[in-house]
Order: structure tokens, then sequence, then C-alpha cells
């Protein structure tokens, strides 16, 4: 009797330990059981948030969008509660912005009021959107009902941790599709964003984020596709960007405008860009930020008007209520390596700081532009300005730059290394121009025939710069013409021809 009561406890006692070493599995409630209808007409709103609410207060799980399509105004997510989109489904934005909340507002580099959403989150943990269906913004629908002034923003997490967004397809935004501000912990992985017809459709904004994972991603924007930004003095740093797939109608990678943070601790690597009409690598300081230890590698660019450019400025705007302007910031240990350009336009890299303000301690290396070659001797005599507020594109100093190949001033501590260009026709302007340079490397590049009269390099008030193992075309052509009082320590290789003006000081060139 006692051996079987003790029996019977025993397999009690273990079915128990079982049932308690069971881990509760995730709810998961359908948006369709709350009174959601996925007819495209009846606005959902009300019903999809119902159905957040509930997951979030009991524990967290999924709160599922079934095939169908959803209209809704602003939701927002909830902690613990992933969004999960099946086949087929679509959430569609309302297209009567009186359906759109702000989302801790702010203004953006012109001025205006941002932060409406159709998906927003404000800090929360563990939440994310997944699945193989679609949220659609029908940006011109709400443009034209009054978006203008409100522009949603497809999607924004604000301050929230451990964020996960994965495989679903991102469309027609009003704004940017999906910006993260403030966050920690994200991964983005295997997004389709097609965002075009309006002005500001960016891609993805990561906004004074820490430890952040873009990956296997293919964007089609308007706007910038990936855009590193500091709209408040946090920092942006710990960021990896990978295997991205990129056409769009501005920059591909860009750091900034809005750039009251610093950026640290960021790579960038296999980047494909079919097409960039306003940049590719875009790397801009302008309102306080120190850009620091920045690594971009392995970049192919099909097509794109100026593959490269990096400024350092001092617009010094702020972008929300109490934050204080910043003093001119830095730009420093960037590298830039293994990029090939099939046609780059206007001109292949624009550096440039301002006066008295260096971008420093830079590499350039294995790099391969192709350009157009339709540059001429007028092209070549054109000054570019300083424009020391401005706000920073490739444009701001116009659209024909005076060197084809690398056009760089206010530098410091600079590294070009095995750099080739190729034309496709004879440029006429100068391979390279630079001014205010110090400790500067250019070797081993390669450089084709140009044709009218400019030499192949035009410096200015040049210290301590090294031109070695350059291969030119068989032609007569003057190598450097070099000019300004503070020129001096420029060693070149013994067989490229230099040319000084009168105020040069003696000795300031070395052949070797």
């Amino acid at each position: 009797m006692l051996k079987t009561y003790l029996s019977t406890l025993i397999l009690f006692c273990t079915a128990l330990l079982a049932v308690q070493a069971t881990p509760k599995l995730p709810i998961t409630i359908n948006i369709a059981t709350t009174g959601a209808n996925g007819d495209g007409h009846t606005l959902n709103t009300t019903a999809i948030q119902h159905a957040i609410d509930s997951c979030t207060a009991l524990g967290g799980g999924i709160v599922q969008v079934p095939a169908g399509k959803w209209l809704t105004g602003t939701i927002l997510l909830k902690s613990n509660v992933t969004l999960q989109l099946d086949e087929n489904a679509t959430l569609l934005g309302s297209t009567d912005i009186k359906d759109y909340q702000v989302i801790d507002g702010f203004k953006d580099g012109l001025g205006q009021q941002m932060g409406y959403a159709l998906i927003g989150a404000v800090d929360i943990q563990h939440t994310g959107i997944t699945g193989k269906g679609t949220i659609d913004g029908q940006g011109k629908l709400v443009y034209a009902s009054g978006g203008h002034q409100r522009r949603p923003f497809l999607i924004r997490f604000v301050r929230c941790e451990d964020v996960a967004m994965k495989g679903v397809m991102l469309t027609a935004p009003t704004a940017w599709t999906l910006h993260f501000f403030r966050c920690k912990n994200i991964q983005a992985k295997d997004l389709r964003i097609f965002s075009r017809g309006l002005g500001n459709n960016d891609g993805i904004d990561i906004d004074c984020c820490e430890k952040v994972i873009i990956q296997d991603c293919d964007i089609n924007s308007g706007d910038d596709a990936i855009c590193f930004k500091t709209t408040s003095p946090f920092p942006c740093r710990k960021v990896l960007v990978s295997n991205v797939r990129i056409n769009t109608g501005e920059g591909a990678i860009k750091f900034g405008t809005e750039s009251a943070g610093n950026f640290e601790e960021i790579l960038v690597k296999n980047i494909k860009v079919i097409y960039a009409r306003e940049g590719g690598i875009k790397i801009f300081s302008v309102d306080g930020s120190h850009i620091n230890k920045i690594d971009i590698a392995d970049i192919d660019m099909d097509s794109v008007n100026m593959p490269i450019i990096m400024r350092l400025g001092a617009r010094l705007k702020t972008f929300r209520d109490g934050d204080t302007k910043q003093p001119t910031g830095t730009i420093t240990n960037v590298s830039i390596k293994n990029v090939k350009v099939k046609t780059g336009t206007w001109t292949g890299m624009l550096i440039s700081g301002i006066p008295d303000h260096y971008i420093a301690n830079v590499t350039l290396e294995n790099i391969h532009i192709n350009v157009p070659g339709t540059g001429t001797a007028a092209d070549a005599g054109i000054v570019l300005e300083e424009k020391t507020a401005d706000y920073p594109e490739i444009k701001m100093f116009g659209k024909i730059i005076p060197a084809y190949g690398l056009y760089v001033r206010h530098v410091a501590n600079i590294r070009f290394n095995n750099i080739v260009f190729t034309s496709d026709k004879t440029d006429e302007r100068p391979a390279i121009i630079g001014y205010d340079l110090a400790n500067i490397t250019i070797s081993k590049w390669k450089i084709p025939a140009s044709g009218g009269n400019e030499p192949v390099a035009k410096i200015s008030d040049a210290n301590n710069v090294q031109i070695k193992n350059i291969t030119l075309p068989d032609n007569k052509k003057t190598f450097l013409h070099l000019s300004g009082v503070k020129s001096g320590g420029i060693v070149i290789s013994k067989n490229l021809t230099v040319t000084t003006d009168s105020s040069v000081p003696e000795n300031a060139v070395t052949k070797q």
C-alpha cells in the first residue's frame, strides 16, 4: 500500500514539475477577433489598437494581421507585442490626415514639424513587426488630404529597446519610411522598401540609436536610402549595415544632414547601389557632431552623381525645444575602402572642411571610379565658395566641379591609396584640385589621358604632401602645378613634372 502511494506521489510530482517546466506560450490575437474588417474601406484603428492593448495586458505575444486590406489611422505598439503581417495581408494608412497622431514631435533640417506616423512606439521594450505582408501608407492620398503640413512617417520607434523588424514590405509613406529615434538593440532584416513619389521619402533613418543591425534589405527610395541622423545631442553608435541593395533619388549612404549628436563606431559594408541621384557615400557634420570611427567597405555603384562627399560645416541648427547650439564638430578616423563605380558624374570625390576646421585622419583606398569625361576648360576655372553655414548637399557648390577626380580642401592627415580613374571621353579638367592641405599621401593612382591645357593636379597652400607611384598615359602634360605662400614639404616622384608660381617658397618641392 505504501509502495503504491509513493509511486503515485512520484508520478504526480514528476507531472507537476513537467508542467511547471513547460514555458508559457505567447498568446496570439487575430485583429479580426477584435472587430477589424479587412475590406479595405472600414477604418480599423480602434479595433487594431484594442488587439495590441489586450495582448500587452495579457503578458505579450503576437497580434496577427491576416490576409486582407486593413485600413487604419495611427496605432501604437506596446511592450512585448509583435505585429505579424501574414502573406497577402496589407495594413493601409488612412487617407484622412485627421486620423494621424504626432509621436514625439521634432523639427527637421528645414524647420518643418515632423513626427506623425502610421505605426508608432514610444518608451517600450521587446516589440517589432514581422511577416510577409505589406504596410502601405497611401502617401500621395494622405498628402492630398492636407498631409503636406504633417507628412506622416510610415513607422516610428522612439526610445524603444529590443526592436525586431523582419520580412515585411514597406511602401508609400508620406515622408520617411522607417525611423528609429534614441532606440537600443535594433534588428532590421529582409525588409523590402519602396518609397517613391513624394519629397522626404527616406528609406531607413537611424537617429541617435545604439546597437543597430540592418541587413539583407532592398531599398528603393525617393530620398536618402540609409540615413544616419542625430536630431538631438545623443550619439548614433555601434551600428552595422550590410548586404543592402539601393536605388535612390537622393543619397545611398548618408550621415546627416541633422547632426547634433556624435556618430561613432559605425560599419557599412557590402552595399550595391543601382542608382543614386544625389551622392553615393555622404558624410556630413554641420550641427556640431563629432564623426569618429566610421568604416565603409565593399561598395559597388552602377550610376551615381558624386560617389563620395565629405563635408564639415558650421550650420549649427537645433531640432528640439531646449537643445542648445553646439560648436563646430569634427570628422576624424574615417576609412572608405573597396569602392567600384561604373559611372560617377560631377566629380569622383569631394572632401571639404572649412577654414580652421579640418577633416582629419581619413583613409580612402582601393577605389575605382569611371567618369564620363565631359568636363570642359571653362569648367576647370570654376571657383567653389566656402558656404560655411549652408545646408550640405552635393549641389551646394553648384553642379560643376572644377576637378573630375578629387576636389579636396581644409583637410589633414589623409591617405589616398590605390585610386583608379577611367574616363569614357577626354576630360579637360584637372584630375585633382586641393587647397589648404596638411600631411597628405597620394599613392598608387592610375589616371587617364586628359585634354586641354590644365595640369593633372593643382594644389595650393599645401604642407607635407607625398605624391608617388602615379601611372599616367604617355603624354607630356604637366602633372602638378603648385601655388600658395604656405606650400612646402612637397615630395613627388622624379618622373612627374612640376610647375610653381611665384608665391611658392624656394625648395618647397623635392623629387625622389
